[in-house]
């Protein structure tokens, strides 16, 4: 995405609640917005069971730390239905339960308060804007340890072309320092400088 001099990609912020997980596919996109009144009792929101098999969840709750909108109970419906993950722009709870499922759960933050009676569900399948990030429906997001970015469909298979060629490059500059080559040869050697675009030669590797 570097390479692609494309708009804001990172989603700021966000961690993995269940470590070694990787959350790759089209997003499903979802707001929160608070609630007006906090008298009254609210339903949860009940989108998951329209979400695709293969989505990521991306939701909006205005990076709240002080009430969640995710828990163990969608996390395992989610992982049930096939949802490849969830990244959630706020607080999630219930990150033991998650984990113990290995559901792909990324956040901002965690806190053990509830959102009923505090944030309502605003609206389903519309953009989203992640601290800068605008998160389309159908944009892949990608996430794992390191953290979370978007990906607009239309570039989807330059990204996949060159991240695969930054790959290839990478990994013949580590064969070829653990051969015995300096670092700055191999580097050089491989077009280092423009990994995506492949350069170099295998020559003895």
């Amino acid at each position: 995405m570097d390479s692609l001099h494309a708009a804001p990609f990172m989603l700021p912020h966000i961690r993995p609640r269940t470590p070694g997980t990787v959350a790759c596919g089209p997003a499903f996109t979802v707001r929160y917005r608070p609630v007006a009144d906090t008298a009254g009792f609210r339903n949860a929101a009940n989108y998951i069971d329209e979400v695709p098999a293969g989505s990521v969840i991306v939701v909006d709750n205005g990076g709240s730390r002080t009430c969640t909108n995710w828990g163990s109970l969608l996390s395992t419906v989610a992982q049930e239905n096939g949802v490849a993950g969830t990244v959630v722009n706020g607080s999630v709870r219930d990150v033991r339960e998650g984990r113990a499922l290995g559901y792909p759960l990324f956040s901002t933050a965690v806190t053990m308060v509830s959102g009923k009676n505090r944030v309502v569900l605003d609206r389903t399948g519309v953009q989203v804007d992640i601290e800068g990030t605008v998160v389309a429906p159908g944009d892949w997001v990608f996430a794992d340890d390191n953290g979370a970015l978007r990906i607009p469909a239309s570039a989807l298979p330059e990204v996949i072309r060159r991240a695969e060629a930054v790959e290839r490059t990478e990994s013949r500059i580590r064969r070829a320092v653990l051969g015995g080559s300096r670092l700055d040869a191999a580097r050089a050697r491989f077009g280092y400088a423009r990994p995506w675009e492949d350069g170099g030669d295998d020559g003895d590797l």
